[in-house]
Parts: structure tokens; C-alpha cells; sequence
């Protein structure tokens, strides 16, 4: 009954904003209402569209067979999308990989990824980055929420885990780098990059090497002879990159487009979820309110989930109590008003976003010199209450978790997933999806070859069990049951069809971008650590 009133309150709703024309095989619509520019976490900033940042991009929405309504009057609008349609809208951004292992005596922990987006702003503002560290072996996942545009977001994706790998680094490796580019030969490789290819991406521009190299010239110069611990390396590395971005952004640039970029980067922001994994140490590093929980399977077969991360938002009493000891007494009633920081942002932790981080003064002087903000989509305003800045901080809560056969799975997302399903429902799901796949796995006992009549027997009893699997891939099967699932846990090809097809300006009311990937731990080499360590 309740998703079929929701699935009529949309219907209800897009009928009121849109009309669509009808071609042959597709639907062609224009607006024909304001455009709502109230996109952002923050409250009231445009999209940043960064001139070097679109070229790669894919809309999952132009596909053949189904697609995106802008707008619709009310005798022409439907909801109709077949399975196939549903199903080419939510799989285009999937990505899965196995992983190999690093060679023949070392097994890794991790079997196996799987990762997803799905848009709510146009263009997408969330990034996902999933690479291994070469030079020390350990794997990182991260999912980057952006608001006010997606430049910081698109940014921190592509740089973060390079300043995590040099940070992890030892004083041999770096030296070998740095001497490597002295003499301009070959430097050893970072990172091995796994990325589907709607991600967008660039090569990391001549600035940004610039910059990494002078973050590694300064570990140098540390001489911390054992190097950082995994939480050490991570808290530096994030802080130290935003503190790059904020530099670039004042930096006097040549190259307009770069000048550009840099202040795209910095007055957009992002948060980010880290996850560093190298044999059973798992490490996470989060800023702001994506999320990180584990699935974890007792022996007797029950399931239970673990939270790795909390997020930093206005519902967290100790990031409101962080927050108020940080600035005078004076400010105790407006750091944090209406359940956002300084009353507009919602994150009490991103990169970026140097709107509450920089000085008044500071802020008027670098958008002043020689900066078209209007065509950059850059609002000049200052905060409500702004008097003792910085009010925001990139620096990472840092959690660890040293694996177990039992833990089975890890869940990142970022809160666009967080806003329509709990940790709980998360896990219910990735567990009841793992049954399904095992059960729907061929047996020994098939026929060779199977007869028609065998495998008709076979369909007819799972139909029996009720084994339904949408998806193979399990963050589609996630996106799939946060925007068509009912307060059943199951899904209402209604609502889910009503949430793919609402134009821009509605859907950023109901739901937001998002992102998710899950990684599938090795049990088998998670007990070999155990064994081999005893």
C-alpha cells in the first residue's frame, strides 16, 4: 500500500513539472519549467562544469533503449520501462574484477570487487577508485561524494591514493623515485588504476605531479627511518592534499584553464571513504558522511554487521562537540545551526569547500584577481556567523579492523545508498544476494547434457524457492533495492521505474547520486595468514 501512494506522489509530482515528445523508438523532451539550482549539500551553489573534466564523461541516461525524462505534461507522461529498459539504466556504470594473486607464495585477502553508480545530478557528482599500491602491495577502495559541482570530487579521486602509496613509501623507494626524476628516467609505478570506463578520468596534469613530488621531497627531508604507520600515512595524505588544493586555488597560474580548475576544485568540495587493505589489515579513512560497514557470517550461518565508520554530520554528538571546543564560546549557538555547519553545509568534514576554510579577506582576493565567477559557477558569499575560521577540516577519523574468516564482505558507499537503506537492510540484502548465487551455482549432480526436461524441473523448483536474482552484480542488486524497494524489502517495479524516469530537477527531491562497492574477502587466505602466523 505505502509504495504504491509514494509511486503516485512522483507520478503525481512529474506530471505537474514535465512534457514529453514521442519519436519512433525513443522519448525526446525539453524543459518547460525554472530550473531548480538548489543542488548542493551546502544549500545554494550551481554545478561546477569544469571545461578539461567533461570529455570522458558518459551519461548513463543515453542509452538506446531507455531514457531520462526531462519534463512531461499529464496526458502524456508514463512510467512504462520494460525490465531490459530498467535494467540497461542500472548496469551501465557496473564494474566487477577478480583478483590475482600477487604472485605465486602470496595470496590476497581480497577476492573480488564489485561497484556501481547511479546519477541524480546531470552531470553525476559522486566518483568511485579502486587501485593497488605497487610498490607496497596494498589495495585501496575509495567513494568520493562531491557537492557543489563535481570538480573537488573528480580531483580527490584521481590524486588521493597517489599521496597514500608515497606516504606508505619507504626511504629506499622514495629516494629511487626522486633520483629516477632527477635524471629523467623511468620512475617506478605507483598505482595499478582498475576503472570502468564511464569513470571519468584524465592523465594527472604537470601541476599535480609537481606537487606529489614536492609531498615526497618533504618525506625525505622527515628521514623517518621505519616511515609512517598505515593510520599515520593516511591522516597525512589527506590532509596534506587538501592542503595542495587550497594552495593551487591561490597560486598565480599561467595557464587559465589550470587557474580555472584549481578554483573549481577548491570552492567545490567533497567527502571520502578510504579503505586500505593488505593481508587481514584493513584500514579506513573517512571524511565526512559516506559510510564503510562489514558483513560478517557467524559458523551457524547467521549474519550480523559491523560499522567501520561514523559520519561527520550534525547527528554525530562528538563531531558537534570537535566543532564547538574548536571556536570561542561566543559561537557555541552558531557553528552548528539547523543540523548544518554554520547553517548550510552538511558534512562537518570535506575536501575543498574553502568557503570555510579561508579568511573573508583572503577568499574576496583570490576571486577578485582576474576571475570570471560567473562563468565558473563560483557564488561569492560569505557564511552567516563567520568569524573564526577554518570551520571545516579534511583530516580523516581513522578506524582499523584486522580480518577474520567471518568477515565476509565490506560495503563503501557513499550516503546517497545510506539515505534510502540502513546497515542492517545493507547486509540483509548482500547476504540474501550471496545465498541466491550459491543456490542458482551448477551441481554435480546435472545431467551431461541436460536434458530440456531436467532444466525445466531445475527452473521449476527454484521458482519453488522463490530464488530470484536481478543482478550478478551485487552494488546494481543495492542501487536496484534503495530506489525500488518497498517497506517489505522487496521491489516495486512501479516505484523503481517512476525513480529512473523523474527529470533532473524532481529526482535531485527524492534521491541523491549514488555510489557503492562491495569487497568480497578471501576466507581461504585470510586462514592461511592465521596458520602461517601461529
Amino acid at each position: 500500500m505505502m509504495s504504491s501512494i509514494v509511486s503516485s506522489w512522483i507520478l503525481s509530482s512529474a506530471r505537474n513539472s514535465v512534457i514529453v515528445l514521442h519519436g519512433k523508438r525513443r522519448l525526446y523532451s525539453r524543459y518547460i519549467v525554472n530550473r531548480n539550482k538548489i543542488k548542493w549539500k551546502c544549500g545554494f551553489a550551481k554545478e561546477l562544469l569544469s571545461p578539461i573534466m567533461l570529455s570522458c564523461s558518459i551519461d548513463i541516461f543515453t542509452l538506446n533503449k531507455a531514457f531520462r525524462h526531462n519534463s512531461t505534461e499529464e496526458e502524456d507522461f508514463t512510467l512504462q520501462l520494460t525490465p531490459s529498459q530498467i535494467n540497461d539504466i542500472l548496469r551501465a556504470s557496473e564494474f566487477s574484477h577478480k583478483i590475482h594473486e600477487f604472485d605465486s607464495k602470496s595470496t590476497n585477502s581480497v577476492l573480488k570487487f564489485e561497484s556501481n553508480q547511479l546519477a541524480a545530478n546531470t552531470p553525476n557528482e559522486d566518483r568511485r577508485s579502486v587501485a593497488t599500491c605497487l610498490q607496497t602491495k596494498g589495495m585501496m577502495f575509495g567513494v568520493f561524494d562531491g557537492h557543489a559541482g563535481y570538480a573537488c570530487a573528480q580531483s580527490v579521486s584521481q590524486r588521493l591514493f597517489y599521496y597514500i602509496a608515497v606516504s606508505l613509501m619507504s626511504q629506499q623507494t622514495l629516494e629511487e623515485i626522486e633520483f629516477a626524476m632527477e635524471c629523467m628516467k623511468p620512475v617506478l609505478p605507483i598505482l595499478q588504476w582498475y576503472k570502468h570506463p564511464n569513470d571519468m578520468y584524465r592523465e594527472v596534469a604537470s601541476l599535480y605531479l609537481d606537487h606529489l613530488r614536492v609531498y615526497w621531497q618533504g618525506l625525505l627531508n622527515l628521514d623517518i627511518e621505519l616511515g609512517f604507520t598505515v593510520e599515520e600515512a593516511l591522516i597525512y595524505a589527506f590532509k596534506r592534499l587538501d592542503s595542495d588544493i587550497s594552495l593551487e586555488a591561490q597560486a598565480p597560474l599561467e595557464d587559465e584553464v589550470m587557474r580555472n580548475t584549481a578554483l573549481q576544485v577548491a570552492f567545490s568540495g567533497a567527502t571520502a571513504c578510504v579503505a586500505h587493505v593488505e593481508s587481514v589489515h584493513l584500514h579506513i579513512a573517512n571524511v565526512g558522511d559516506c559510510r564503510a560497514i562489514l558483513g560478517v557470517q557467524e559458523e551457524d550461518g547467521t549474519w550480523s554487521m559491523l560499522p567501520l565508520t561514523r559520519d561527520h554530520n550534525a547527528f554525530n554528538e562528538i563531531e558537534i562537540r570537535r566543532l564547538k571546543g574548536e571556536h570561542p564560546k561566543s559561537e557555541e549557538e552558531t557553528v552548528v545551526m539547523s543540523n548544518r555547519l554554520l547553517g548550510i553545509l552538511m558534512p562537518s568534514r570535506a575536501f575543498g569547500d574553502v568557503r570555510f576554510k579561508w579568511s573573508k579577506e583572503l577568499q574576496r582576493s583570490v576571486l577578485k584577481n582576474g576571475c570570471d565567477v560567473e562563468s565558473l559557477n563560483i557564488y561569492q558569499y560569505a557564511p552567516p556567523n563567520y568569524y573564526t575560521p577554518p570551520y571545516l577540516t579534511a583530516e580523516p577519523e581513522v578506524s582499523y579492523h584486522k580480518l577474520r574468516r567471518q568477515d565476509k564482505f565490506l560495503v563503501i558507499a557513499s550516503d546517497g545508498l545510506w539515505d534510502m537503506l540502513n546497515n542492517e537492510e545493507v547486509v540483509r540484502i548482500v547476504a540474501e544476494h550471496l545465498t541466491q548465487a550459491k543456490m542458482q551455482k551448477p551441481t554435480a549432480t546435472f545431467e551431461k547434457p541436460a536434458s530440456l526436461g531436467y532444466m525445466q524441473s531445475l527452473l521449476l523448483q527454484r521458482k519453488a524457492r522463490g530464488v530470484v536474482s536481478y543482478d550478478q552484480n551485487i552494488a546494481t542488486h543495492l542501487i536496484r533495492h534503495a530506489i525500488g524497494g518497498n517497506e517489505y524489502g522487496e521491489i516495486d517495479q512501479e516505484k523503481l521505474a517512476a525513480m529512473l524516469t523523474l527529470p533532473e530537477d524532481l529526482a535531485r527531491m527524492y534521491r541523491d547520486d549514488i555510489t557503492v562497492s562491495v569487497v568480497y574477502f578471501n576466507s581461504d587466505a585470510i586462514d592461511s595468514y592465521y596458520k602461517e602466523n601461529e
